[in-house]
């Protein structure tokens, strides 16, 4: 596969040109799988909001204005993609989710690290899918995306406290999948050679 520069893939992008597409496409695939991933219930659904990423990514190229980085302007699209998703009615019906205020608490977790080598890629990836809608969003924003809780009160429509209580939700329900995880795996597997 031959390499472009950025600019003849932004300028062929421009211009319909499904070679450019293309290898757009295929450059950032795996990236922009994995945070779509995050946001996600399942990787079918993670491969459609990827596509519909790139869909407008496509689409809108041509408000790409040159300055700051490209990949930093399509990873915006993609977590925008994302979150439209989740903002969608049909989703909201699916999803039918309860919080109660008082669940709300004042301290935070931390998660403990000492396990993480252990976990691979994939089984994190289910873990943070397999949290719910919500608290994944938030999540998701809070720690990958690096907004505040008050920007992602903002984008969500929900209270600030919310957004701290659905982050600390999802530490401590990822601490105890990864606590579990931890003591299923030995710390070594022995092979026969």
């Amino acid at each position: 596969m031959p390499v472009y520069s950025e600019q003849e893939i932004i300028k062929g992008c421009r211009n319909h040109n499904r070679v450019f597409q293309e290898y757009l496409y295929k450059t950032y695939y795996s990236l922009f799988l994995k945070i779509c991933a995050r946001y996600a219930k399942n990787m079918q659904d993670a491969e459609q909001l990827l596509n519909d990423g790139f869909l407008r990514i496509f689409a809108h190229i041509d408000k790409y204005g040159g300055t700051g980085s490209f990949e930093g302007w399509m990873k915006k699209v993609v977590v925008n993609t994302c979150l439209d998703y989740l903002r969608s009615s049909a989703f909201k019906s699916s999803m039918k989710m309860h919080f109660n205020e008082t669940m709300v608490e004042k301290g935070s977790a931390t998660a403990s690290n000492n396990g993480i080598e252990k976990i691979e890629f994939k089984e994190l990836v289910n873990m943070i899918q397999s949290l719910p809608a919500m608290t994944r969003t938030v999540f998701n924003l809070f720690v990958f995306e690096g907004y505040t809780h008050s920007q992602i009160a903002g984008l969500l429509e929900i209270n600030e406290g919310t957004s701290h209580w659905h982050v600390h939700n999802a530490r401590n329900i990822l601490q105890k999948k990864m606590t579990k995880v931890n003591f299923e795996k030995p710390l070594y597997e022995h092979k026969r050679i």
